[in-house]
């Protein structure tokens, strides 16, 4: 069984920056595909952020390519995602997952945390 487990939210203004943190159960943690996910009032949804488990690749949407970094640390069994110059539109419940597949697809990924509150005030 896979647990993961979300940290580092909360409230700031835009320009801030926040370093979300995902802390994994599983002793097989170094082979899994992780990924953040984040879901806006009244929205859907949707990918932020992926890495792969060998560390060779990330994928980012364009909303947050360039302003956004996910990393991951196998011996510690988490993954970090750096967010900087934060923007309203961020503003979110980010959640992390977990999956065989390097995809942005939210259907490749087979556990989820319960997510972290990211608000950004203007």
């Amino acid at each position: 069984q896979v647990q993961l487990v979300e940290s580092g939210g909360g409230l700031v203004q835009a320009g801030a920056s926040l370093r979300l943190t995902c802390a994994a159960s599983g002793r097989t943690f170094s082979t899994w595909a992780m990924a953040w996910f984040r879901q806006g009032p009244g929205k859907e949804r949707e990918f932020v952020a992926a890495i792969s488990w060998s560390v060779d690749s990330t994928r980012y949407s364009d909303s947050v390519k360039g302003r956004f970094t996910i990393s991951r640390d196998n011996a510690k069994n988490t993954v970090h995602l750096q967010m900087n110059s934060l923007k309203p539109g961020d503003t979110a419940l980010y959640y992390c997952a977990s999956g065989r597949l390097h995809s942005t697809s939210m259907w490749d990924y087979d556990y989820w945390g319960q997510g972290t509150q990211v608000t950004v005030s203007s």
